[in-house]
């Protein structure tokens, strides 16, 4: 049975300054009226509190928000770049725990986010928003912040509200907390999401190269089929470079034969790299750099695909591992 208590007084007891780790409380709504229900209350506390509040929310929702709070909204801060607005995963992952450090070093209470992700209209864009809700319960789990995830009712699908609770420990219904029935591992969770294939993999590649014989001649195949394709210069010096550190991930840490398929038509590059390796069983992996902030111990190869290629999908394969990269082409 779902426990249900006041949402203000059971977001004062799960945000407050004595809260352990994050609070990660889903909020699906259907009307504005309803938005500023359950949101002003959450931010009014914080800032009676003294804490850090943030509205990492589209600017038509950070503006509904604000003028309802009138003379209080100078002390909230509006950051565009923590919703995925345009921010891959990795990206998003990182400018929020910078916000988190500055927060603390201001020592100004608690940290507290309206969020609102943006989840895109293809089902490549949900399940990329839909990780990224998993990996906060486990990437920020031992931080002390507390997070109001909106959901808006009105304009997404199904498959991505159904995700609402089940990458929620809390959802916030008709203005009480309810622990949520659909939340559990999230590793399993994420793993579960459906991974469509992408409709280029239907025709013929634009590329193949079957057991490239070295990394550095695996790495100049890549480069000249991308840069051929790619208008943009620096897009594609990007997609390259990324490309070419998982490709070095292939022979470094996977095994041979080792080879690469390219699909690419006017808007979209898909890159698949395949190698016959154990792979891994992390679906968060390359979220943040594999050993930390500093970044001279290596383990970047994923987290820099993440930032770089739109979509990163990890696939298993009889024999080996996948690793397919996709973007869509400026």
């Amino acid at each position: 049975m779902n426990e249900a208590v006041d949402a203000g007084s059971a977001l004062v007891h799960r945000c407050g300054p004595e809260a352990p780790g994050h609070a990660h409380v889903g909020f699906v709504v259907a009307s504005d009226d309803a938005l500023l229900a359950g949101v002003l209350p959450y931010v009014e506390e914080g800032l009676a509190a003294g804490d850090t509040v943030l509205l990492s929310c589209p600017p038509e929702t950070a503006t509904l928000i604000s003028a309802a709070l009138g003379e209080s909204v100078a002390a909230v801060g509006s950051d565009p770049r923590i919703c995925l607005l345009g921010t891959r995963v990795a990206d998003a992952m990182a400018a929020t725990r910078e916000w988190l450090h500055r927060a603390a070093a201001r020592g100004s209470g608690r940290p507290r986010i309206v969020g609102q992700v943006q989840f895109g209209t293809a089902p490549r864009d949900w399940r990329e928003g839909l990780r990224y809700e998993a990996a906060v319960n486990r990437l920020l789990a031992p931080d002390p912040v507390s997070a109001l995830c909106v959901f808006d009712g009105r304009i997404l699908p199904p498959e991505v509200l159904a995700g609402a609770a089940a990458t929620h420990p809390e959802m916030l219904e008709g203005g009480r907390l309810v622990s949520s029935s659909e939340f559990g591992d999230q590793r399993e969770y994420a793993r579960a999401l459906p991974v469509p294939r992408e409709p280029l993999e239907d025709g013929a590649p634009e590329f193949t190269a079957v057991d490239a014989p070295s990394l550095a001649h695996l790495r100049g195949l890549l480069r000249t089929v991308i840069h051929a394709r790619v208008a943009d210069h620096d897009q594609a010096e990007d997609l390259h470079f990324a490309a070419s550190e998982v490709a070095s991930n292939a022979f470094r840490h996977g095994a041979r034969p080792v080879s690469a398929q390219v699909w690419v038509d006017a808007d979209r590059l898909v890159c698949a790299i395949t190698d016959r390796g154990r792979g891994f069983d992390d679906p968060f992996a390359g979220f943040r750099p594999a050993h930390g902030d500093d970044l001279a111990l290596g383990g970047m190869g994923l987290w820099l695909a993440r930032k770089l290629w739109d979509h990163v999908d990890v696939l298993p394969q009889p024999q080996g591992v996948t690793v397919r990269l996709s973007s869509r082409l400026l």
